[in-house]
């Protein structure tokens, strides 16, 4: 072990007559573990927010759209929908019917989206059937046609399995005595929950042909629905598409539909992490100032080191390696008690929040290697550079001075 790091370990070691010193040196301890703990508990619930975000996101939507330039809609559909399927990377296609409507109940009256969906293919591109509560997908087809509801959609309209649900088109037809909504009337086959309130309070699904029906499309629909095997290659894979069908199909990726909510979720990320840094740079200010009361309580010794022999650069080295030491040792146990936490957060999510707020029911946790990894180094450079000042103060004195009173 070379000399400096002995005599770094042996001036961190209290004696009586020091117990001042001791004190400041744990508190700089303390600071660095509540810095580092705050930020990879902070970092790990951002990332959390991202990743539930993302998978209640592409749970409930498509990778990738296809769409036609008109506000028409998409004719001879399943011609497009076979070449596809046929790019690369493509894992199922499915159509899709999208619209705004009216539903009303014995209860209660709420404006929703609804989508026209195939029954037997949307579980191959959505998690829907995944986040049925309640009922099945094949009771939207039938003498009686079905519809399902969001779980707090289910809620305003009280509505229950089973009951009646009028569907209101604002596209009615003219008359007249003007323009009279177009109206029909379904029955509740099954309740979703997708964890996003959004999602559950604005959302409500029909079988594709009772949509071509209602809206009076035809043989036509709003789109086709695309999921791919690695949703980050979303973009390239839309491209791919484009370039297949060419004008007058157009299509649009996940990231590019939520890129502002994203963003805002990365930028808030980054914010945060330089926000709470800040805890780590006070804890830095106990560094310096233990190491200041260090030099000054140590000058004998130094003298002494110096006399002896000792360069510059070792008394430097004896300081510089405490200064770590409480660096190292701060980080470590922030990075240890930040991983508890996280773990008990996780498993036990005794935090909730409210959905209409946060789009989630509670607080998600998603630790990153790269998170500790970057806490660790930011923690560990600050701790090295607040042992730079004093450090350099330490050699700076003068043996003669010091030792001639003693």
């Amino acid at each position: 072990m070379p000399y400096e790091l002995e005599i770094s370990l042996r001036y961190l070691q209290s004696k009586r007559k020091q117990m001042f010193i001791s004190l400041i040196t744990w508190i700089s301890i303390g600071g660095v573990t509540v810095g580092v703990m705050t930020l990879i508990i902070v970092l790990a619930v951002m990332s959390g927010f991202e990743k539930d975000l993302r998978g209640k996101i592409l749970g409930t939507n498509s990778h990738v759209v296809v769409l036609e330039h008109g506000n028409k809609g998409m004719a001879r559909y399943q011609e497009v929908q076979k070449q596809v399927e046929q790019v690369p990377h493509v894992v199922a296609v499915t159509p899709f019917i999208y619209s705004q409507v009216m539903l009303t109940s014995e209860s209660n009256v709420s404006g929703v989206v609804i989508r026209g969906i195939d029954p037997q293919q949307e579980g191959k591109v959505t998690d829907l059937v995944r986040n049925l509560r309640a009922g099945s997908l094949d009771r939207l087809e039938g003498e009686k046609p079905g519809i399902l509801l969001g779980k707090e959609l289910a809620k305003v309209l009280q509505a229950f399995i089973g009951q009646e649900i009028t569907v209101v088109s604002p596209l009615g037809r003219s008359t007249p005595v003007g323009m009279v909504p177009h109206m029909k009337k379904f029955r509740v086959a099954g309740i979703f929950d997708t964890g996003m309130f959004e999602y559950d309070y604005n959302l409500a699904y029909i079988a594709l042909s009772e949509a071509q029906k209602f809206f009076r499309l035809g043989d036509r629909v709003t789109g086709l629905e695309v999921k791919i095997d690695d949703i980050y290659r979303a973009r390239e894979v839309a491209r791919a598409i484009e370039a297949r069908l060419g004008y007058p199909y157009w299509t649009r990726d996940w990231m590019e539909m939520n890129r502002n909510l994203f963003s805002a979720l990365k930028l808030e990320k980054i914010t945060m992490f330089i926000i709470l840094v800040l805890i780590v740079l006070v804890a830095a200010f106990n560094i310096v100032s233990t190491l200041i009361m260090m030099v000054m309580e140590k000058n004998r010794d130094i003298a002494i080191l110096k006399s002896m022999g000792a360069t510059r650069q070792s008394i430097m080295k004896i300081f510089m390696a405490e200064g770590l030491i409480i660096g190292v040792t701060g980080t470590l146990l922030g990075i240890g008690g930040g991983y508890l936490v996280c773990r008990l957060l996780e498993k036990y999510q005794f935090i909730k929040l409210p959905s209409d707020v946060y789009y989630l029911d509670r607080l998600p946790v998603n630790m990153q290697g790269l998170d500790f990894l970057l806490v660790s180094l930011a923690a560990i450079l600050i701790s090295f550079l607040a042992t730079l000042y004093p450090a350099w103060n330490a050699s700076r004195l003068n043996p003669v001075e010091v030792l001639r009173y003693e």
